[in-house]
């Protein structure tokens, strides 16, 4: 009852909310940002933008999609690719028949023109597509063939998973970094802005989309909630068909009310998520700090705690069971991830980090060691794990002030380096080697105030860096797993960010209104609505359910 008394003010703020009922048929709720207010902006490419979902798995598409669900890639705007004998060529076939929203024919001119946007302006251009590129050009029947300057053998999924622009439409967008993109023309299933209010907004089908029959769904709606708490309500009442939410004691509160249709699946395979460090301030630079406020950590009251035990902790390889076939046992077992305060005290004494008579440890200048945290204000696990996180690091003699902001304030501090140390993800794909890259790499740092699509921390390591390049070359299993358990050992020598746990993927389906929804019985896609672009995987299977 004390449960639904504390949620009752929220079930009247939904039950008042400008949704007309009964509910628009056909028309899929969705919940994934928490925001107090919508901005309209539909920029797929620049990754500061702070672009509404789904706008880069679901208003506009990708060549191919890798589902690590099932662990394959799935033909898209292209249907297939081939390599030429020498590694050296990428070819794409792009698919025929495929039409922009505004009706115009989508061709391979369109992709060699976003790719060339990419090369025009770098900040577009995230994934670093142009350190291996040296020409990306069409050929006859609809190919698009990239030249590498190396072999890069992972550079397929970058270019695979590059969201493609309509050459009629951006080659007269004077700046694309700046640009919102306000009445997106795109190829994908849901692509027209149809109603935008700083409280709800809407997109209605695509009228030419490609695959016939779909989208069986007729409209997405968003309503603006600004903490988990009031998406969560409006889950739990039915208000929401598909979300993304982390939601306590998930069985008891929502699956339970309905089990013939609300379910939920919480995999282990999203992103690791991190207590980042920043190593441009010191004394953070120093790798006897980053393990002493790793071992300072009590991982097992943090999930139970933070994250109702729905994940574990992470170890010293920082993989999620996704990767479990490329996690090297023994680097799992190092020591740096376990709590042990006093191995944690000896790290600061030798950083020459001493404690003050008041207990509180010193700076080499005297002034006290403190930190301010930064976490996303209304992400109640996040903000609940900064608490502890804050309390473990408090009984070192580390001061440590948490600090909520609303999303776009937080990610724009993360992104350009603004920050002392921060509760964020980190980013996957196909192998670890894009984890470890954005993780390790000297080619992934960024200045301190230009934003960077991770490698939020800052560091580099010219080692790690070395076997990620042979990783590049590598043509054999055997070779590739070889290279990747050395990475691993010089991502736990190192420590330049501070796992925490592997997030689960989160994902709550009710099906009262709409079938085919992905479950663990039926993997085609990972249900949690974030994992991009799994989610036009599940926008193009969804359809509403008959009466």
């Amino acid at each position: 009852m004390r449960f639904a008394r504390a949620l009752l003010p929220l079930a009247l703020l939904v039950a008042c909310s400008s949704e007309p009922r009964p509910r628009p048929p056909g028309v899929l709720f969705v919940s994934v940002e928490q925001q107090s207010a919508w901005v309209r902006n539909f920029n797929p490419l620049f990754a500061g933008a702070g672009a509404r979902w789904p706008t880069r798995a679901g208003v506009y598409e990708c060549m191919e999609i890798f589902s690590s669900a099932q662990g394959r890639w799935v033909p898209w705007l292209a249907t297939g690719h081939t390599w030429s004998e020498d590694q050296l060529t990428l070819r794409f076939n792009v698919r025929d028949g495929v039409r922009w929203s505004d009706g115009k024919p989508f061709t391979a001119d369109d992709v060699v023109f976003t790719f060339g946007l990419l090369k025009q302006h770098p900040a577009l251009d995230a994934g670093g597509v142009w350190r291996f590129l040296t020409d990306v050009k069409a050929e006859a029947q609809g190919t698009v063939a990239f030249s590498f300057s190396r072999v890069y053998l992972p550079g397929f999924s970058d270019l695979a998973h590059q969201i493609i622009v309509p050459q009629h439409v951006w080659k007269d967008v004077a700046d694309p970094v700046t640009f919102t993109n306000p009445e997106p023309v795109a190829t994908g299933p849901f692509t027209q802005v149809t109603l935008f209010r700083n409280q709800v907004y809407e997109l209605g089908r695509n009228p030419h989309y490609w695959q016939p029959g779909k989208p069986a769904v007729s409209a997405l709606r968003f309503l603006a909630f600004p903490t988990n708490d009031q998406a969560n309500m409006a889950l739990v009442e039915g208000e929401v068909d598909w979300a993304g939410n982390f939601v306590p004691a998930v069985d008891r509160t929502f699956v339970s009310r309905n089990p013939a249709h609300h379910a939920r699946w919480f995999p282990l395979y999203g992103s690791t998520v991190f207590l980042y460090p920043n190593t441009t301030r010191p004394p953070l630079d120093d790798v006897r700090v980053r393990k002493a406020l790793s071992m300072a950590l009590d991982r097992d009251r943090l999930v139970e705690v933070a994250m109702y035990g729905y994940t574990r902790p992470a170890d010293a390889t920082a993989l999620n069971d996704a990767y479990t076939g490329w996690k090297d046992a023994e680097v799992a077992k190092d020591a740096w991830t376990h709590y042990d305060l006093d191995a944690a005290n000896k790290l600061l004494d030798e950083a020459g980090l001493t404690r003050g008579a008041d207990g509180m440890r010193r700076l080499k200048d005297g002034q006290p060691f403190a930190l301010d945290l930064e976490v996303v204000s209304g992400w109640s696990d996040w903000v609940r794990a900064g608490q502890v996180v804050g309390r473990d690091l408090r009984k070192l003699g580390i001061g440590v002030t948490l600090k909520t902001y609303e999303f776009g304030t937080w990610f724009t501090r993360l992104q350009k380096g603004e920050f002392q140390l921060a509760i964020s993800w980190s980013l996957d794909g196909p192998t670890p080697y894009n984890f470890y890259k954005w993780l390790l790499s000297p080619r992934t740092v960024r200045p301190v105030g230009e934003v960077a699509a991770a490698n939020w921390h800052r560091m580099g390591d010219a080692q790690a860096d070395e076997l990620l390049m042979r990783f590049e070359r590598a043509g054999t299993p055997e070779e590739q797993h070889a290279l990747m358990s050395q990475v691993q050992q010089r991502f736990s020598a190192t420590a330049p960010a501070i796992p925490l746990f592997p997030n689960p993927s989160w994902g709550e389906s009710n099906s009262s209104r709409f079938t085919g929804f992905p479950t663990e019985q039926n993997p085609y896609a990972r249900l949690a609505p974030h994992a991009e672009p799994d989610s036009l995987l599940v926008l193009t299977q969804l359809s509403p359910r008959e009466r």
